[in-house]
Parts: C-alpha cells; sequence; structure tokens
C-alpha cells in the first residue's frame, strides 16, 4: 500500500510546538486532572463516558491504555506552554493501519482553555502526525450531534461533514444520540487543510 507507514503502539510519540506538548498518556496521569469531574463537569456534557469523579477519570484512563495495548488506540495529554499546566486529553482510535485510516477524538479540555488556540495547535500536530508520519489517508471525527460547539470546532480546522448516523450511539443518562461524522483526506491535508491551519495558528 503507498504511503503505508509502521505504528508501535509501544513507542512513546511526543508531538510538540511553541504553544503545546502532546506526550503519551499514563496510568497515573489522571491525577493531573483529579479536580475536574468536580469543578468543570460540563466538560464531559456530550461525551458517552460518564465521568463525575475521580474513580471514573481513572477509569477512563485505564481504558485507553488497555486499548493501546490492543494497537488501536493511542492517547495524548495536552500541556499548554503558556500556561504551564495540563490542560487535556485527546486520542486517535480505530487505528487501522491496512486501510490507511484512524479516527481522532475522545478530546477534552480544561475550560480556561477554550477558545485560547490550544485544540487548534493540537489539531495540526495530530493531522500532521497521521498524514505525514503514519501515512493515513483519512482520519475521521464524530461527535454527538447536538454538539454545536465541538462540530464548529471541526469545520474550523477544515473537516468535511459527511453526514449523521441517526440514534447511534446509548448516552451515559439515557436515551441515544445521533452521532455526525466529519472527516479530512490525506489529499485535502496536503493541497489546503494543513496552510489554512498554520494561517489560525
Amino acid at each position: 500500500m503507498s504511503g503505508l507507514k509502521s505504528f508501535d503502539p509501544q513507542e512513546e510519540y511526543i508531538l510538540e510546538d511553541e504553544r503545546v506538548l502532546l506526550k503519551p498518556l499514563r496510568a497515573d496521569d489522571w491525577e493531573l486532572f483529579k479536580e475536574l469531574p468536580k469543578n468543570e463537569p460540563d466538560i464531559w456534557k456530550y461525551s458517552l463516558v460518564s465521568i463525575q469523579n475521580e474513580d471514573d477519570l481513572e477509569l477512563y484512563f485505564q481504558t485507553a491504555l488497555n486499548a493501546r495495548e490492543l494497537g488501536n488506540t493511542y492517547a495524548f495529554i495536552v500541556f499548554d506552554k503558556l500556561t504551564q499546566s495540563f490542560v487535556g486529553c485527546t486520542r486517535f482510535y480505530d487505528i487501522q493501519l491496512q486501510n490507511q485510516s484512524t479516527q481522532l477524538g475522545y478530546t477534552w479540555y480544561a475550560k480556561s482553555t477554550w477558545g485560547s488556540g490550544v485544540n487548534l495547535h493540537c489539531k495540526y500536530l495530530l493531522l500532521q502526525f497521521a498524514f505525514e508520519q503514519l501515512g493515513m489517508e483519512r482520519v475521521e471525527f464524530r461527535a454527538d450531534n447536538d454538539n454545536k460547539r465541538s462540530i464548529a470546532a471541526m469545520q474550523k480546522i477544515g473537516c468535511t461533514i459527511e453526514g449523521v448516523l441517526r440514534n447511534h450511539l446509548p448516552k451515559p443518562k439515557g436515551g441515544r444520540r445521533d452521532s455526525i461524522v466529519l472527516s479530512i483526506l490525506k489529499t485535502e491535508w496536503l493541497d489546503a487543510v494543513k496552510n489554512n491551519l498554520a494561517r489560525l495558528l
């Protein structure tokens, strides 16, 4: 397969620019964010995983690490160099090297970073890594169709809306959500998205 490159889930991939540092998630990293479930619970308002306390957060991190062991998920924690603090988490999941595709999500940040540019810097580094180092042809994003803030952020970085999966997945507090599907293709990244996103930084 042209462009297919290796990915070792056991390797420590570090992504960094002048604003953010993304380092691989480790088991005890949840402690860096242990105040967030109590102080900022609405961070996870649209999450498919209920995070209401420290135990939930620890389990969330351990689940991500377990998936990394299977080779189909790779999570990072985000360090904001401007504030000198760890501010969030994001991950690649459903990594399919044979199909040269992955999903990017499970992304959340402390509310103090919202609108600060942290997300744009993270997405630039993650997309560059996916397309230029891993050789992906497609990066997919999904969100609750009611999460207009998240959808707007994805469109801002250059995602194309593909459609909505109706009644797709169960919500932690009952009911089911419609999931919107967006994506960026490697050709789009190289032709325009990369430069457009760089101008936003």
